[in-house]
């Protein structure tokens, strides 16, 4: 899951630590030229993002005294964490035209439209997601699958499509969270040297608690947004895609290969790239879509002509020629935090940050903060888990408290925050897939705010927080500031 071993802050050496002060300017750097060059210049995340690499590289060279090679190492280790992501993004977007022709996702709208109402979608897409990713182990196959068919019939149900990309991202990441099969899961558990199932445990309340206010917030957002549709709108699209597709059971065998090979547990990539052979078969034997068509598709994406424009767009496609946009931003974005990594900036900032935890409440605070502040720095959400979770391990340690309470603050913070940041690969991914701006679907993907909110709470209450177990019993918890008892073995 990831290619190295990020740099901790003890294992660096004094002379060659970065000073907190320095480790700040490229972070303020950063800041200012996102903001400059997008708000001001109105101009794609790109060169903003390769300025912040060119200062960045300028000063570690310069003012810390790294070398070239050093920093286009920290470069190549962080890209080659990534390209998984990357890849994926590639296939996930090949995927998503090959199921467009093939009539899948027109298939999944047509029959959708016509079994769904307005007032039930979005509870309904949060909880079908969260099923489906906790299926799979995979809230991106989730996204990149039923979520595009979600929003296609939002859409027809005159549901915003920011709101349907929320509801989709918080059943997909509450479902990813509590999978044995995901990645990020094994992930947390394994750098806070924890149990998986032990993991997953300890992380079921406050994910249930926050995914349940997310349905509830959906209910009243249904309820608000529905409205009246048109008359005749929801037949008029449905005839739309019958006059293009041959709307047919045939159509789902794609997803039937591509969630069957998930549920059996083979990794991601591969499972993805067997939905576009699939998609293309599938293509070919149902639609009649000739070989060069079909594979054509798969590369430049769809353009289809059905009479209707929502449609039209709706079922629209970039192919894998489409996500170079967002694997251009992913990779300077990754470039970047790269740097940080190497010159072993993060490691100084996520240090500084557990040195201000006094207790269980600030020490709880401090991981959620330092997971969401490496999304943001790293563009990553595995380094969101990794550095903190590696981290501040000791301190856990020195507050008796069991591994468990740091690896599921550090999923329920990092893996859930990741999309939305905007140029974080998780961010990226969601907005190109999905078809809807980070910004724009942030707002409603009320469970990447819960999750957080909900883990805090847990630190001032104390409530599921687990300690060690001492000769008498349970370490009685600790306030603010207070001498940590002799920790137990865990």
């Amino acid at each position: 899951m990831v290619a190295f071993e990020p740099r901790l802050f003890a294992e660096i050496d004094p002379d060659e630590r970065p000073s907190l002060a320095a480790s700040l300017v490229p972070v303020a750097a950063m800041i200012v030229f996102l903001s400059v060059g997008i708000v001001v210049f109105d101009l794609d995340p790109q060169f903003p993002l390769f300025w912040g690499i060119a200062f960045t590289g300028l000063f570690v060279r310069y003012h810390l005294g790294f070398s070239w090679d050093a920093l286009y190492d920290g470069i190549t280790d962080s890209i080659l964490m990534g390209m998984r992501v990357v890849l994926i993004m590639f296939v996930v977007y090949a995927l998503v035209s090959t199921w467009i022709q093939a009539g899948t996702i027109p298939g999944l709208m047509y029959y959708g439209l016509e079994l769904l109402t307005p007032e039930i979608f979005l509870p309904l897409t949060a909880i079908l997601a969260a099923i489906v990713s906790f299926a799979v182990g995979s809230s991106w196959t989730t996204a990149g699958t039923l979520g595009v068919a979600f929003i296609g019939i939002g859409s027809g149900l005159g549901i915003p499509a920011p709101m349907t990309a929320g509801a989709i991202l918080s059943g997909a990441y509450t479902g990813d969270k509590q999978s044995p099969l995901s990645d990020t899961t094994n992930l947390a558990a394994a750098v806070t040297n924890t149990d998986l199932y032990e993991h997953i445990n300890a992380m079921r309340a406050g994910t249930l608690v926050a995914f349940g206010l997310s349905v509830v917030l959906y209910v009243f957002l249904g309820l608000s947004a529905s409205g009246t549709i048109p008359a005749g709108r929801v037949g008029a699209i449905q005839s739309a895609i019958a006059g293009s597709y041959a709307v047919t059971p045939l159509v789902f065998v794609p997803i039937v290969v591509t969630f069957g090979l998930a549920i059996y547990g083979i990794p991601a990539l591969p499972t993805l790239g067997t939905g576009v052979f699939a998609g293309a078969l599938t293509s070919m034997a149902v639609q009649g879509t000739g070989f060069t068509a079909a594979w054509t598709a798969a590369q430049s994406g769809t353009a289809p002509e059905t009479g209707m424009k929502l449609v039209d767009g709706l079922l629209e496609s970039g192919g894998l020629l489409g996500g170079a946009w967002i694997v251009t931003i992913a990779l300077a974005a990754l470039s970047l935090g790269g740097i940080l990594e190497r010159t072993g900036m993060l490691a100084v900032l996520a240090h500084h940050l557990g040195r201000l935890s006094r207790g269980v409440a600030s020490l709880t605070g401090v991981t959620a903060i330092s997971a969401v502040a490496m999304n943001m720095l790293a563009a990553e959400q595995y380094i969101s888990i990794v550095v903190p979770g590696m981290t501040l391990r000791n301190l856990y340690n020195e507050q008796g408290l069991k591994s468990k309470n740091l690896s599921r603050a550090v999923e329920a913070s990092g893996t859930t925050s990741a999309a939305l940041i905007p140029w974080n690969s998780g961010g990226l991914f969601m907005a190109g897939t999905l078809g809807v701006s980070t910004l724009s679907y942030a707002p409603y993907y009320f469970f990447g705010f819960l999750s957080p909110l909900v883990l805090v709470f847990m630190g001032l209450t104390g409530w599921q927080i687990a300690y060690k177990e001492g000769e008498a019993g349970e370490t009685t918890p600790k306030s603010e500031g207070s001498v940590p008892a002799a920790p137990g073995e865990d």
